[in-house]
């Protein structure tokens, strides 16, 4: 029986070079097996003159307009978000290639390329919805993408004084956090920028949303869990009178008055797993989590 012929959008990052022998070897693979290749275009361009590797693409992506059976991301966790950016909506399964550093939503080392590509091939693996939400403003227009697949941020600027965030969840006052800022994060996102301010790891595809407090003046202050189906509002107060919006990392300046609505995007992010990877395995061996490692 003749192998159907897939096709391939290609993300990278494109400050690893030194991990280029990754990328000939999925290159080798899906050439071998008939693929098609797309590869977005700035990753291309440090491939073929920066790296002077020769790419067999059959098409370059520019921005978001492509369709593929699988998306893969070579990089590290970053590198994942960019790629799920570029999928959006389109129901286009993401894998994740590990050539960055602690990876754990790109999960499939070098070592493992050989093996993670096959089993797509064969149709050996599963796929995970993972949540996305996005963000609106009134008045003050996005110059970046809303949607994240990690967490949303608010932060105060630089070296500015605390900021005061006013917190409603569905109409309803939460708090007023001062504080250096506030993380409202996916399960997906637990693991990374919440989890560095104290929050807590959840696990995927629970449906619940975590704010957690940047640097609070308060003790009393923890993180808390809510349904994602809730609405979340934000009135953010500072001495400056601006404050930093960061979205999976991507950040712009916002005045001081604008209200921030956060909930949960109509899409979700598909991630493709090789069959028998378990989440658990992944925090352990991935966070060392639950390790004793006194002697």
């Amino acid at each position: 029986m003749t192998e159907k012929q897939l096709r391939f959008a290609i993300f990278g990052n494109v400050y690893q070079a030194k991990k280029s022998a990754s990328i000939q070897k999925i290159m080798s693979l899906l050439s071998s097996r008939g693929a098609e290749i797309m590869v977005e275009r700035e990753y291309y361009d440090f491939l073929t003159k920066g790296q002077l590797i020769d790419v067999p693409a059959t098409r370059i992506i520019d921005g978001t307009n492509f369709e593929a059976d699988f998306a893969l991301s070579m990089g590290g966790d970053g590198t994942f978000l960019k790629t799920a950016h570029f999928v959006g909506n389109k129901g286009i399964p993401v894998m994740g290639i590990n050539v960055g550093r602690l990876g754990f939503l790109a999960d499939v080392s070098p070592t493992e390329i050989e093996q993670a590509i096959d089993a797509l091939f064969r149709g050996d693996y599963e796929l995970e919805d993972h949540a996305v939400i996005q963000l609106e403003t009134d008045g003050e227009p996005l110059t970046i993408c809303p949607k994240a697949l990690n967490d949303i941020a608010v932060l105060k600027r630089d070296n500015a004084s605390m900021i005061s965030i006013r917190t409603y969840i569905n109409g309803d006052q939460l708090a007023t956090y001062q504080a250096d800022g506030l993380i409202v994060s996916t399960p997906t996102g637990s693991t990374a920028y919440s989890l560095s301010n104290g929050g807590p790891i959840i696990v995927p595809q629970t449906g619940v949303m975590c704010l957690t407090a940047v640097a609070p003046h308060s003790l009393n202050i923890r993180p808390v869990v809510i349904p994602d189906d809730a609405v979340i509002t934000l009135k953010v107060e500072s001495r400056s009178h601006n404050f930093l919006i960061a979205i999976d990392g991507r950040s712009q300046k916002c005045s001081e008055g604008t209200t921030l609505t956060i909930t949960r995007a109509p899409y979700a992010i598909r991630i493709a797993k090789r069959s028998g990877r378990k989440y658990y395995t992944t925090l352990r061996d991935k966070m060392m989590w639950g390790m004793d490692n006194r002697s």
